[in-house]
Formats: structure tokens, C-alpha cells, sequence
């Protein structure tokens, strides 16, 4: 297929007069092609098509039909026949009334370019500069940013499932590729065992069977692999992804012990980040926060938050589900200043805020971070009329630190704290500390002779001492509830668009769907705007609104986020 870029056009005439017609108060397809205009040009995806080859229908047009999609949550075979049939579509794609539109399979392949180019931010560009364009975007304002969970395509399986279909599934692409060799080297059980799937089995319920089990698709597995990785088997058949895949799960969950084949125990097991749970989607991972287990992937969405415009998300950011918040301020950062869309203030929950993101986030971007840090935990905080960090004197330009007692430093040196980051040991002497009058408040420990001191780096130990002070006043408090109305974006995602459960099987397919997520509430919310519609209170069950005050300030603290 090859791409000729045409212009955006008008609408035909017939079009505007039947859709006028048809919808005498508008639908929301036509009230944002009247707001917006042409959101997506041809030229905007002209990379993804080669230059010669039958002529493809229009990229940008695709583009639009891929959002109002996810607008109305409708599949490709759905989308395909609203382009067909509806004559609202027809208006925003500026389309004859007479058009046959595409099969539903042109989006598939049409999604399938955007992913291989990392197109998928265009999409929701376009859609943010229209409305820039139209005065509904404003920068350098205030933004919120929330994580969630998002469930793998694949079903979730148990451990035993996990092994078995991770074996069938390598066994049904041997045998396509080199039937008679997998015929002649297969055992007589494998066909009894892994020929269906292993969801259609019925695994024992005793815990020592089920270890056996376990070990027997453990020895097939490793059986198999041996063979495939002999000097006989047949040539490609190591590069196959599903071989490849067995391979890693085997080393995940298997070794040899004596020359046997045994299952490794959990603590031997390769970190969660590297870890696959399933043959099927090998990018998605396993991940907990508090009681919530899932496996697949999350997601960020960060939102204007200015009165009077509607509150449009100008960042997503999808990641595998091992990816830690307080790794993410600096990319959502680099995303939101790619568009012009870095606020003066960001308002995130406790996840994101570290020492560091503070100082990154001020002086590279001019932002200010805001949301709750985390408390000093050393000993000294927790003992009443113990002296913590707060009660020693800090030169940063002599290097000397006075301690409560008067004596200063002996020594000021940078280390890697236990997690690799960069911070001074200070350490004073024996001789000051051991007679020391006030030892008992400043040296918990019975062993300690001397007191040191792991401190932050001046600006980030200035960064982090100015947040906990004002996070304790009442105007912060006040000013931090903007951010719980990022949780209604969530569930609008949710809700409206599927944004719970990937729709496809991988890490750059799932970000494309989180990036036409974006691009469809963006759509949504423009025209609630333009039709004045008010935005939802938040729910609240009968028995619930009986709670009384103070109980329920503490249960907003408890909730989940």
C-alpha cells in the first residue's frame, strides 16, 4: 500500500445538508469537526506508507476513525460500518454520503504502522494542538498526574498452567515447522498431555501431586529443549520465539540438581522485572500495590486542571507493571515539555515525589512538584527527644556539621546509599561522641560509638526539608485536594474507553491504545465543554454519606488511589 496525501477537504455539501438534517442538535462527531476542523492530515503519516503501491485510504481520516472509536468503545468491525452507515462519521470524515468506506481490517494493519514507528503520540498531538488552536489549552497552568494497573490480554495463569502451555505452545510451532523430526523424538505421553490446552485439564489438588506434575513438564520441557539445541535438530529451529521463550521460562522456574531436573526455589527466581507470566504476552509482567495482583502493564495520565477549560490529558506513559512511580516524573516531564505542555505546578500522590525529582523537576523544567514526600524514618525521629538530621548545624561550602552537642565532623565523604544513590557520610569522632553528655538521644544503637550521618546532596536535602515543612500546613493541605480529581479521569478510562484491560498482547501495542485512550476523553470532554454538560459529582453511597466527619477525612487517607 502506498500513500498519496491528499488535503483535508471540505465537506460535500449533500453530507452537511443530510447530517444537518439528521441531527438538528448535533452529535459530538459533528459538533468537534465543527469546533476543531480536520484533526489529522495525510502528510502527518506519510512516513508510515512506501511511495509506490495501490493507493491506501486516507491516513489521517483512519487516524479520526480510530479515536471516535475508542469515543464510543466500538470494534474495528463496528467502526468499519459506523464509517459506512452513519452519517454523523461521514460529517467528521468529510466523506460522500455514497462512500463504502474500508474493510474492518484496514485498521488493524493501519494500527500495526503507527506501532512499528512509534506514531501512536501523533494521535494524541493532533488532537491537543486543535484544541490549543481554539484557546482550550493553556500552558505553564497546574496538572495532576495518577497511575493504574492495566491487565494483560492474556489470561492469567497459575504456575502449573504458566509451564504447560509455555511447552504446548513451543510444541505446536516445532511441529508446523519440522513435523517428522518432532514425531520422531516425542515421548508417547507428550500427546495426552500437552495436545489441549492446559486450561482444559484438570490438575491434581494435593500439594505433592501437583509438585510432580510440575516436575514432569519440567523433565519434557527440558527434554525438548535438549533436542532442539542438538547438533541433529533441524536448522532454525533455536530461533523460533516460541523456543526462545521456553528457554526462559525454563531458566525462570527449573535447574538441574544432580543431574535432575528440579524446580528452583522462589528466592533463586529472577527479579519480577525480568520475569515472564505468560507464553503469550512475554512484555508483560507480574506486580503488586497493597492488595492489588496483577499482570500486564501501567499506565500515566496527566491532566490540565484549570478552571473554566476542560481538563484535557496531555501526557500518557505506559510501562511495563514493575516500573516504580518515582521513576516517572522526569519522563513525564520530558513528554509534557515535547508538547509545550509543562505547568507551573504538578500535583501527584506520594508514589511519584523522591528528593531528586524535586530538584530535577524545578530547575530543568521551571516546575514545581508537588505531593506528599516521604517522613523521616530514622531512629532518632520515632524516640521522643531524639535528635535527628533536623538537629544538626550544616555548612555546605567548610563541609562541617555541628552536632547538638557542639563537636563538629571528622569526616565528609560521597557514597552510594543502599539503593545507588548518591549521598555524604558524615562521621564524628569517638572521642566527641563517647563522653558526650547527650549520646543517649543522638546514638540509639548499644554497638555505635560514634554518630554518622547519611545526608542528600545540598540541593536535594534542601528540596526535600522545604516540602515536609509546608506539607504540614493547612494551605497545603487544602491546595493538594486538586489532585484526587485525577482518579475520575481513571475511571472515565475505565468506564468509557477499556482502559482496565489491554486490548493487545504487548508493551507498544497496549501504549498505543493508552495513547488513543488519551485522544478519545480529550474528544469527549472538548465536547461536554462545548455543550455545557456539567461535570459528574462524585459517588457516594447511601449508607456511605451516614459516616460521620472525622471518620471519613480518615478513609480518604486509607482509600486506594
Amino acid at each position: 500500500m502506498s500513500m498519496q496525501p491528499k488535503g483535508p477537504g471540505e465537506i460535500p455539501a449533500e453530507t452537511v445538508r443530510v447530517a444537518r438534517a439528521a441531527f438538528p442538535k448535533g452529535s459530538p462527531a459533528i459538533r468537534v469537526r465543527d469546533e476543531l476542523g480536520p484533526l489529522f492530515t495525510d502528510e502527518e503519516f506519510a512516513d508510515l506508507f512506501p511511495a509506490r503501491g495501490k493507493p491506501a485510504w486516507s491516513p489521517g481520516r483512519l487516524a479520526l476513525v480510530l479515536v471516535l472509536q475508542f469515543v464510543e468503545g466500538l470494534t474495528d468491525r463496528q467502526a468499519a460500518e459506523a464509517v459506512r452507515a452513519r452519517i454523523d462519521f461521514k460529517y467528521a470524515l468529510a466523506l460522500e454520503l455514497a462512500d463504502p468506506g474500508f474493510d474492518f481490517s484496514v485498521l488493524s494493519e493501519f494500527r500495526d504502522r503507527l506501532v512499528e514507528a512509534e506514531a501512536g503520540r501523533r494521535v494524541l498531538d493532533g488532537v491537543l494542538a486543535a484544541a490549543r488552536e481554539k484557546g482550550l489549552l493553556r500552558a505553564a497552568g497546574r496538572a495532576r498526574t495518577d497511575s493504574t494497573h492495566v491487565l494483560s490480554a492474556a489470561r492469567q495463569l497459575c504456575w502449573l498452567e504458566m509451564v504447560a502451555e509455555t511447552l504446548r505452545s513451543a510444541l505446536n510451532t516445532v511441529a508446523e515447522q519440522a513435523p517428522e523430526w518432532l514425531a520422531g523424538i516425542a515421548e508417547p505421553d507428550w500427546f495426552k498431555h500437552y495436545a489441549t490446552k492446559a486450561e482444559d485439564s484438570r490438575f491434581p489438588q494435593a500439594r505433592a501431586r501437583r509438585d510432580e506434575v510440575g516436575l514432569r513438564i519440567g523433565r519434557d520441557g527440558t527434554r525438548l529443549l535438549e533436542a532442539v539445541f542438538a547438533s541433529g535438530a533441524p536448522h532454525g529451529l533455536r530461533a523460533l520465539d516460541e523456543v526462545e521463550i521456553l528457554r526462559r521460562v525454563w531458566v525462570q522456574h527449573f535447574h538441574q540438581v544432580g543431574g535432575e531436573v528440579a524446580r528452583r526455589d522462589p528466592k533463586d527466581r529472577p527479579p519480577g522485572a525480568m520475569r515472564l507470566v505468560t507464553p503469550y504476552d512475554i512484555e508483560a509482567r507480574g506486580s503488586v500495590k497493597r492488595d492489588t495482583f496483577w499482570d500486564g502493564y501501567k499506565v500515566h495520565l496527566t491532566e490540565t486542571c484549570e478552571p473554566n477549560t476542560p481538563n484535557l490529558i496531555t501526557n500518557v506513559a505506559t510501562t511495563d507493571a514493575t516500573v516504580p512511580d518515582n521513576v516517572m516524573s522526569e519522563v513525564i516531564h520530558a513528554g509534557l515539555a515535547v508538547r509545550d505542555c509543562l505547568p507551573s505546578e504538578h500535583w501527584v500522590d506520594a508514589g511519584y515525589p523522591t528528593a531528586a525529582a524535586l530538584v530535577i523537576a524545578r530547575h530543568r523544567h521551571g516546575t514545581t512538584l508537588h505531593g506528599p514526600v516521604a517522613a523521616n524514618t530514622s531512629a532518632q525521629t520515632s524516640t521522643a527527644g531524639g535528635y535527628d538530621q533536623e538537629a544538626f548545624t550544616i555548612d555546605w561550602d567548610q563541609k562541617k556539621v555541628t552536632c547538638p552537642g557542639g563537636a563538629t565532623n571528622t569526616t565528609w565523604s560521597n557514597r552510594l546509599s543502599q539503593q545507588g544513590l548518591p549521598v555524604i557520610r558524615v562521621r564524628f569522632s569517638v572521642l566527641d561522641c563517647r563522653p558526650c553528655p547527650v549520646r543517649r538521644e543522638c546514638i540509639n544503637s548499644a554497638t555505635a560509638e560514634r554518630r554518622e550521618l547519611r545526608l542528600r546532596h545540598h540541593d536535594e536535602h534542601h528540596a526535600l526539608r522545604t516540602a515536609r515543612a509546608e506539607q504540614q500546613t493547612d494551605g497545603w493541605k487544602e491546595r493538594y485536594k486538586i489532585r484526587a480529581g485525577v482518579e475520575g479521569t481513571i475511571s472515565q478510562g475505565v468506564g468509557r474507553c477499556g482502559l482496565r484491560r489491554s486490548r493487545y498482547r504487548g508493551l507498544a501495542k497496549t501504549s498505543l491504545q493508552h495513547q488513543l485512550t488519551g485522544a478519545a476523553i480529550n474528544l469527549a470532554r472538548i465536547d461536554a465543554h462545548l455543550t455545557g454538560t456539567p461535570r459528574a459529582r462524585t459517588r457516594t453511597s447511601h449508607f456511605a454519606a451516614l459516616r460521620p466527619a472525622d471518620q471519613a477525612d480518615g478513609a480518604k487517607q486509607q482509600g486506594p488511589n
